[in-house]
Order: structure tokens, then sequence, then C-alpha cells
């Protein structure tokens, strides 16, 4: 019988030195076991050997990148969670990764806390029952959790009752549209992203989503938050 994973260890795997460093630092105050590997070939030698809880990868790296080591980990090791680090501007390989199964993603450049405060979350999640839900964050976390696990229908349901808790908050609607471009339906998707900028021009996430769906940026003749602020149109 294969070894349940210690959700209290954790690989870092990234090829910048201080990149590795800092979110190791930065990981000491929650007491968790923390290994590193510099690239995607180490990271999984060491997956043969110890029974980590969560993994904190890299996207872009030299040799096997950190899609190809998603991957892998989903065919070794599906009960392993897997949060993405990616570059500022490179938010669709993110959303491809989610449809991969990672369970969140976070965005270089990010601070200690930012850091805690996501895996505090991912690690949380186990401990949230389903049927005990309650409010618009844990419903939220709970979505997050099945897309991790390709459990779509119950993301989505999970995305419904937030957005019934709160309809005033943009993750939620964010999140529908990310479960609708991974069932392939790009325009609902869009209709959602610019839902979440209409309650908040601001919130990155969809500026993001929105801009890689439609080609457009905040360059160009009217930003995305200026279109989010203007009233919605039937297509």
């Amino acid at each position: 019988m294969e070894a349940s994973p210690d959700k209290k260890s954790v690989l870092i795997v990234d090829d910048e030195k201080n990149i590795r460093l800092t979110l190791s630092q930065a990981l000491e105050a929650l007491e968790l076991h923390i290994d590193t590997a510099i690239n995607g070939e180490e990271a999984l030698g060491k997956l043969e050997g110890r029974h980590f809880g969560l993994i904190l990868l890299d996207l872009k790296m030299p040799g096997m990148d950190g899609m190809e080591v998603l991957r892998r980990v989903r065919q070794m090791r599906p009960d392993i969670k897997v949060v993405i680090i990616t570059a500022h501007g490179t938010i669709e390989s993110a959303t491809e990764a989610m449809k991969l199964g990672a369970v969140d993603f976070i965005q270089k450049p990010f601070s200690p806390k930012e850091i805690r405060d996501l895996v505090t979350k991912v690690l949380d999640r186990d401990k949230i029952a389903g049927e005990k839900a309650k409010g618009y964050e844990q419903h939220v976390e709970l979505a997050k959790k099945c897309i991790g696990q390709r459990k779509l229908d119950a993301a989505r349901e999970h995305v419904r009752q937030a957005i019934a808790a709160d309809a005033t908050k943009p993750e939620a609607l964010n999140l529908l549209g990310i479960l609708l471009e991974i069932s392939g339906n790009k325009l609902e998707a869009q209709k959602n992203y610019r839902a979440a900028l209409a309650l908040d021009p601001t919130y990155k996430p969809a500026i993001e989503n929105l801009s890689r769906t439609t080609g457009l940026t905040s360059g160009g003749e009217m930003s995305l938050g200026d279109k989010a602020r203007k009233p919605f149109r039937k297509e």
C-alpha cells in the first residue's frame, strides 16, 4: 500500500536559488518540513523517496519545464497538491496548469505573507468538509480543492454557493470563468471574467484572464477596467 502524503512536507522546485531561499524562509513560521529541488528531474527523483503533501512548482525552468513536471506528478502521485509559481504575464500557463490538476497558483513577485497565506489555505482545504462549508471563503476554497481533484461538477456547485453567499466579490466569478474555460466554453468564460471586473475593475486575475482570452491588452483603445465599468450588453 502506498503511503499517504505528509501534509507537513513541502517540496520547492525552482531553478533560481534566491526564490528557493525566499520561499523556504517564508514558510519556516508554519513549522513545515521543507525540501528543495533545482529542476524537474531532481524533483521527480525526490518524489520516489518521500511523500510530500505539497509542491511549489515554478513553470519556467531550463530542461524539463514545470508543466511537464506537473503532468508526471499527476501520473506518479495524484494525491500531492501542486501550487504553480508563475511570472507576470503568463496567466495562460497557470490556467492550463489548473486544467492538469494544479490546485492554485501565485504570481511573482510575491511577499512572504502572501505565500504563507496561500500555503495555509491549500493545506487547510482538507479540513473543510463539503457538507459543512459555510460562507463565501470556504466555498471558494473547496471549489479550488475540487478543481485540483478534477471534480469539476462539485467545483461549479461550490462556486455557485459562494456567489449566492456574497455576490459582491470577484473571485468566485473568476473561478467560474476558469471552469467554463476548462469545459471549452470560452465565450461564457469571458462573460464571467467581465462580471468579476464589473465588481472590482482592479482584480488582476480576471483582468489577465479576459485579456488572454480576448487578445485585448490594457494598452489598447480602452482598458479592461474601463470596459468592466460599462453596462453589459447581451451577446
